[in-house]
Order: structure tokens, then sequence, then C-alpha cells
């Protein structure tokens, strides 16, 4: 399925029913007595998010969401049926902004959490709410309120445990390849990962993590170079950044230099990112230049607090250790994230 994580929608909820103008034809009641109904409540349109869904692609070419508008007022006391909403279900992690300001409407961060983003409109009163001692037979009725529109914009962020970022063809893919049962498209040369891919990794009966591999960075991504500006939103919602890195095969790439800059971007994007849960992990193992190049990068980790974990996507070495690193982190966060109780 294509991954598509932008939409922009105008929605447009249903106009309330009129109020009906009728008179019974009863003996004794002036001109039969106003029997005039209200008109119903027009529908809302209702965004859903829905945990099956992974993508924004059947939204991308559905440029109206139109609700139903109630139905009118009737005789005899009869009153409009309201209209049912519209529910339209979008993908767990959807944000829905204001095209027209930019302003945040809500965030769909849990299965079945809803978002009202146009109110129906209320039903006109029938003449039968217009009775008065010295007007029994009113021959007034209002119209049914207009439903309400807008341009909406929807972004989608996908919710992930642990964000893989790098520099294009560094092994990402192959690393989520190995670690879950996610198939993303691999070939060696760079940006053939295109949209981000998600994997489940298992690590235990009934206990697993999503991994998230995004797009190759490149320096200049947080302003708009390459697919990073694209891209790196989707590492917003995730608990722990993997960066990977990797040597070329000329041996003559600075692999601080390449990790400095991919900080720099993601900060540069969002600097709460910048104090993210985060690991660093190089891959390659099993080249020749990447063993020449692990020392040094391990020693300037080491001076900043910091652990080098090193693997080989294609061989499977060192992935273990990857692992239970970042389930140990993932813990860690887990255990900062409960409130502190009471002692009895």
């Amino acid at each position: 399925m294509q991954f598509i994580d932008e939409a922009t929608l105008f929605v447009k909820a249903g106009d309330g029913g009129d109020g009906a103008i009728a008179f019974r034809r009863e003996k004794f009641v002036p001109k039969g007595g106003p029997s005039g109904g209200d008109g119903g409540r027009g529908g809302d349109v209702t965004l859903l998010a829905d945990r099956n869904l992974s993508t924004l692609l059947d939204l991308r070419y559905r440029h109206k969401l139109i609700a139903p508008r109630g139905e009118n007022g009737a005789s005899r006391d009869c009153h409009g049926r309201g209209a049912k909403a519209l529910v339209v279900r979008v993908p767990v992690g959807t944000t829905v902004y204001d095209a027209s300001g930019g302003e945040p409407l809500g965030d769909l961060v849990a299965h079945d959490q809803d978002l009202v983003v146009a109110r129906g409109g209320s039903g006109g009163q029938g003449n039968m709410r217009f009775t008065t001692p010295s007007n029994r037979a009113p021959r007034k009725a209002t119209p049914g309120e207009p439903g309400e529109e807008r341009t909406i914009r929807l972004e989608l962020k996908l919710l992930a445990d642990v964000g893989l970022v790098g520099l294009p063809n560094v092994g990402k893919s192959s690393i989520i390849t190995r670690l879950s049962a996610a198939r993303p498209r691999i070939a060696d040369y760079p940006f053939t990962t295109l949209v981000p891919n998600l994997g489940v990794v298992e690590i235990g009966p009934g206990a697993s993590f999503v991994m998230a591999d995004i797009p190759g960075l490149i320096r200049g991504a947080a302003s708009g170079a390459g697919l990073g500006l694209r891209f790196l939103r989707h590492v917003q919602r995730t608990a722990v950044l993997l960066y990977v890195v990797a040597q070329d095969a000329s041996g003559e790439g600075d692999l601080l230099d390449d990790l400095e800059a991919l900080r720099a971007e993601v900060a540069a994007f969002d600097p709460s990112l910048a104090t993210r849960a985060r690991l660093v992990v190089l891959n390659k193992a099993d080249l020749p230049e990447t063993r020449d190049a692990a020392p040094a990068l391990r020693e300037a980790l080491a001076e900043a607090g910091e652990t080098l974990l090193v693997c080989s996507a294609a061989t499977g070495e060192g992935l273990d250790t990857v692992k239970a690193a970042l389930i140990a982190e993932l813990a860690a966060r887990a255990r900062e994230e409960v409130p502190p109780t009471d002692a009895d």
C-alpha cells in the first residue's frame, strides 16, 4: 500500500432541518391549532483513530467530506429526524490542523479516539413552539442552522517505540529486517527507503516493541534538503532514537562528524529531540574499514558518557546486543513515566 502522510480536506457538517408550519383540524381549536414540528439536527463530521490503518491514502483523493442534513419538521407535531454523523477513520498518530490558521484542532494518538472537526447545525423550530395566549395560531417557523464548514489538514506522525535515524545507505533497513518481520526495499545505492517502515520486534511471549525506519537524512534536512523535512516529524513520537552510522567503503569518512551532523539536524527540527533517549550503533562490522574505525568512535563517545554498540546487519553479529540495549532503554523510560506512589 502506498504510504501517504498528508492530506487536505474540505469538511462540511450537515445543516439543520427546517421547522414546519402546520395546523390540526379540530373543533373549537382556532385554525386547527399549530402542529408544525422542529427540524432535526445536522450530522457532525468526526474523525476516528483506527490502529488498523497506516496511511492517509484513502483521504488523499477525497477532497470533500459532507455530512447529511437533518430532516425537516412535519405536521401532527412530528419532529424531523437528526442526521447521523459522518465518521471517517484515520490512522492512529494523525494530527488535525485548521488549514486557514494552522492551529491544531486535535491529536488522535489512541485507538478509537475521536475528534469532531465540524458540528452539525441545530434544527429549526416549528410553529407549535411559538404559541402564546394572544397568538394561538402562529404562522412562524425558523430554518435550520447551517453546519460548520472548514478546510482541514491531516498530518500523520508514526507512533513507534524506537526510531532509526541515519544517513543514506548505512543499513537501517537491513537492521529492521533482521530484528522484525518488516521487509523494506533494500539495495546498494542511497535513498532506497523513500517512506518510513514499521517493524514489530518480539521480545518474549506477548511482549514486543515497534521500530520505525526513517528515510535517510542528509545535511540540511531540517531546512528542507533531501527527504528529511518531510519525514523528520515521524521521530517526534518515538521513545528512543537509535542513531545508525557506518564507515564508507573508502574508509575516509569521519563517523563522529556524521553522528554530530545527524544530531544537529534532528535538534534543529525539534529541540526537544536533543534530550530524547538515544543509542548509537555502528553497522557493517563485518567490513575491515568499520573495525578499524570503531575504536576512535568508541573512545569519543565514552568521553561524553555514551556507549557504542557495534553490529553487522549482513551477518547478524551484535544484533542481540543492540536488541537487549533497546529493551533496557525502553524499560527505563517506562519506569520514568510511572508516577511515584505514596508509601503506606
